[in-house]
């Protein structure tokens, strides 16, 4: 009889989790109980490949689970248009679990897992004082040439030889948005700070795409011994992060001047805006010490860790294809002529370095999984009604590696780029920011970034690769994909 009762039980599991559960969402891979259809994700060293298998299989909208919750991946640039685009009011919900973010951060706060008032307050005003600090403008690009003359006297200066990549990237970009954000730059008796600050996003981003971290996301872990130690552990980066970020705002407050107008620098600029919108007793304020913490996380590690990650991986796959960085020097020395300062009044006559940046992106594919939204509105996909807090993912990483767009994806070749006529090609599929209302806000300040470094370094320098030989393009899989470590050489160039 309990062997009856056993086995009836099991079947009605099973119907539940294999049909019942599913049914009113799109087709997708079977999921299994409990954990969903991560451990297929991870079956594939830098997860691409099994999104890229179930648009084949399943076509450019599916369901894919991640443990007990559906996600409607959209995965075709024009449906991410229909959607993100077109209806972007319906798609600018975060998913999140309140574990997760009382572990990563303490609450709902900041700009990245924010919703509604405190999401659209927050964004519109980071945006403006990404504008008021001269991003697209000469002022912003003053202070990236500034940090571009740093970092080319750090490799002339360099006693070794032998250059570590992402280290010197991050000191240039960590200096860049350190300066908005704090009003300093990382000098060398700064330098142990961004060294501190850099260990801990790497832990962080470590921790987050572990399977534990996953784990602990369910309530019903809190509840169990088991991972106790891995949770602390991220409490304490997380405080760590906090500590410091305290520290800056604890400095501010000392010198403020709130009869003055301007600001310095961002923290600045939102203390004389929290007074401004001081909140009635008994009433919730938005701009608050706990979301200018958080801010400054996402602001922090948004402005430093993309940049830097896809200026490393150019370099990368520059030592790759040495006929690549042939033709970049060619160029340059067609259209500048001189070790002169690039500045982006030259982005236009420089088409292939124009194309060598946007296949450095496309190649790189930082987001192995783009950040979850929910739906805000009940909408209507493929021809199912799907309701509203239904989580939804612009998988951008698939459209990148579109191989009807991007014919031999696989392969670095900026020349896709570049049309007949020699101009430089317009890719709509190109999305390495996003797509929709909730796509990279400090995006104009990472290409400025990206064009202005990369350009200014391979006007002064011949890149070689170090004793190692060229670096490993092996991706593995993580929050964002990095670089394998690796060293090279910087030659100067003589006109």
């Amino acid at each position: 009889m309990l062997f009856l009762l056993l086995s009836a039980f099991f079947a009605i599991f099973l119907f539940q989790q294999l049909y019942w559960k599913r049914r009113n969402y799109p087709p997708g891979p079977t999921p299994l109980p409990f954990i969903g259809n991560f451990l297929e994700v991870l079956k594939y060293e830098a997860g691409y490949q099994a999104f890229t298998n179930w648009r084949k299989q399943f076509g450019p909208i599916y369901t894919y689970w991640l443990g007990p919750f559906p996600f409607i991946v959209i995965s075709e640039y024009e449906r991410m248009k229909e959607t993100f685009v077109k209806d972007g009011d319906a798609y600018t919900g975060k998913f999140g679990l309140e574990e997760a973010t009382d572990l990563f951060r303490g609450g709902k706060y900041g700009i990245i897992d924010t919703t509604g008032e405190t999401w659209r307050e927050h964004r519109r005003f980071a945006m403006h004082q990404l504008r008021d600090f001269g991003v697209g403008r000469d002022l912003m690009q003053s202070k990236i040439l500034l940090e571009m003359s740093f970092l080319a006297k750090d490799i002339e200066n360099h006693k070794e030889g032998e250059v570590k990549v992402q280290e010197m990237f991050d000191i240039a970009v960590g200096s860049v948005i350190n300066q908005f954000l704090f009003g300093y730059r990382f000098d060398e008796e700064r330098l142990p700070e961004l060294r501190q600050l850099k260990a801990l996003v790497k832990l962080q981003m470590e921790k987050a795409s572990d399977p534990k971290a996953i784990a602990l996301c369910f309530p019903w872990t809190k509840y169990l011994s088991i991972g106790n130690d891995f949770r602390e552990l991220l409490i304490q980066v997380r405080g760590q992060f906090w500590a410091f970020f305290q520290r800056q705002i604890d400095e501010h407050m000392k010198e403020i001047d709130f009869d003055q107008d301007e600001s310095k620098d961002y923290v600045e600029a939102y203390l004389k805006e929290r007074r401004k919108r001081k909140a009635p007793v008994g009433e919730k304020e938005i701009f608050s010490n706990e979301n200018l913490m958080n801010i400054l996380v996402d602001l922090w590690f948004a402005g430093l860790e993309t940049t830097s990650n896809t200026l490393t991986w150019a370099i990368a796959y520059l030592l790759n294809n040495p006929e690549v960085q042939e033709e970049i020097h060619e160029e340059l020395a067609r259209v500048i002529g001189s070790d002169r300062e690039i500045i982006m009044s030259d982005k236009n006559d420089l088409v292939y370095m124009n194309a060598f940046i946007n296949e450095s992106q496309r190649c790189a594919n930082l987001l192995p999984v783009n950040l979850a939204h929910v739906l805000e509105k009940d909408v209507v996909l493929n021809g199912y009604e799907i309701p509203k807090g239904t989580g939804v993912l612009a998988q951008i990483s698939t459209v990148m590696l579109d191989d009807k767009v991007f014919p031999e994806p696989h392969k670095f070749n900026p020349k896709r780029f570049i049309e007949d006529n020699g101009q430089l090609k317009k890719v709509d599929e190109l999305i390495p920011f996003s797509i929709g209302k909730r796509q990279c806000l400090g995006e104009g300040l990472a290409r400025m970034e990206l064009f202005l470094f990369t350009a200014n370094l391979l006007n002064r320098f011949k890149v070689k690769p170090g004793r190692a030989g060229p670096p490993s393009l092996k991706k593995r899989m993580g929050v964002t994909m990095c670089v394998e470590t690796f060293t090279c050489l910087f030659e100067p160039k003589t006109y």
